[in-house]
């Protein structure tokens, strides 16, 4: 059974909207047109990643034991993957380094009825096209529906696998609907926080500060949330991640620990936030991150566990 693209669009999630390509592949979008000409504005780094495939995935349920389609890699920040998650296992990896840009990717699943998960390439513009399965499939039933709010962590460079970034751990087990505006280089900017017209959360999550730990001053921060409630009320459930260890600047703890402390004052203002310590959901050792900033595949998995655990236990 071949999809066309507008079939597919009922199994793609992580997407606010879709456009399909003069060539015929579905191109998935998780800004607004408005935001994505703001980041074409005032930052390159920003612009070529706001296109990205960040925690797009194509989720049904089936008896199929065989999955293909097309794909056009039209960008790569890093070298990740293409993977396929049978009842939360990933049983499948295709890895982007080992491919042509343009091609055609298959998968194998074990007979029975299964839930299935395809991962898209978190650091890299991937269209797709020409998805067949062999059997017939059904829609998932997702929780609560999420914006997700972040820089390149939550982007998910780092891992060097698209379902091992920290939000896709922590995806499999909370099963939200989510909608990632995780950006490489992203900073407290009320300038790319606009109205996104249909689209209404239940619940925002915002993880950001790393980028920003050594300001002089909080007032970004504090328009941040001012313009966040603008858009989406004042009642809306929101949980903030205070930032996670860094440890590539030298000597750069402490004035990180004071920029978390000034954070977590502002976050208490408001009484629809709850808060988790990020500082404490990964060990702070070379072992767990590529770079000493962004986790690794391990650093990743622990994040994800961690945070899921903080939000059960704040019954977020």
């Amino acid at each position: 059974m071949k999809l066309t693209n507008e079939e597919l669009k009922k199994y793609y999630y992580g997407a606010y909207s879709f456009k399909e390509t003069d060539d015929g592949y579905l191109q998935a979008y998780q800004y607004t047109d408005a935001q994505m000409d703001y980041f074409r504005e005032v930052s390159d780094f920003w612009y070529e990643r706001c296109y990205a495939s960040t925690s797009k995935t194509i989720e049904f349920i089936t008896e199929a034991t065989k999955v293909s389609f097309d794909y056009k890699i039209v960008w790569i920040g890093s070298l990740d993957s293409f993977e396929v998650a049978v009842d939360g296992i990933v049983t499948q990896i295709v890895y982007v380094k080992d491919i042509d840009k343009e091609g055609k990717i298959e998968f194998d699943l074990p007979v029975g009825s299964k839930q299935v998960i395809i991962y898209l390439p978190a650091d890299a513009t991937v269209v797709i096209k020409d998805f067949e399965v062999n059997a017939e499939i059904d829609k998932v039933i997702k929780n609560a529906k999420v914006l997700w709010l972040g820089d390149s962590i939550t982007q998910g460079y780092g891992p060097l696998r698209s379902s091992c970034t920290y939000v896709s751990v922590a995806n499999r087990i909370l099963n939200y609907d989510i909608i990632n505006q995780g950006i490489g280089g992203y900073v407290y900017d009320k300038k790319s926080l606009m109205k996104m017209d249909g689209y209404n959360p239940d619940k925002l999550i915002v993880s950001l500060g790393t980028n920003q730990f050594g300001c002089e001053t909080m007032v970004d921060i504090e328009e941040y949330y001012e313009r966040l409630f603008e858009i989406y009320g004042k009642d809306i459930p929101v949980l903030c991640i205070i930032p996670i260890w860094r440890g590539d600047v030298e000597n750069g703890e402490p004035t990180l620990i004071k920029f978390c402390e000034n954070l977590k004052k502002i976050v208490a203002r408001y009484s629809n936030i709850q808060m988790v310590e990020g500082w404490k959901l990964v060990p702070h050792l070379p072992e767990y991150f590529l770079d000493n900033l962004h986790p690794n595949q391990l650093g990743a998995e622990v994040y994800g566990r961690n945070l899921v655990a903080e939000i059960q236990k704040l019954g977020f």
